[in-house]
């Protein structure tokens, strides 16, 4: 499947080894910083819906199930064109 025109990564600064490990250990100022941080990037690139954007896609891989590679707290942002559905309705 080809990737989409924007594919960024969005690390925060603390030592999180997933999505689980940073919503129970940042602080809730770190948390709220890096949520407007990923809004912004989203406005900044285009991809926002609401502006000019259609929206985007953001997926954080955690664990072994969840296919993580890299054992650092980290979320993708997808767009630049539709993506289609992750998964197809039962």
């Amino acid at each position: 499947r080809p990737q989409p025109p924007i594919h960024l990564l969005v690390i925060p600064k603390g030592a999180y080894v997933n999505f689980d490990h940073f919503g129970a250990e940042a602080t809730e100022a770190e948390i709220v910083d890096f949520t407007r941080v990923v809004a912004a990037i989203c406005a900044e690139r285009g991809v926002a819906p609401g502006g000019a954007g259609e929206g985007y896609r953001l997926i954080s891989n955690s664990g072994e199930s969840g296919a993580q590679e890299v054992p650092h707290m980290h979320v993708h942002i997808l767009g630049g064109r539709g993506l289609g559905r992750m998964l197809e309705p039962a």
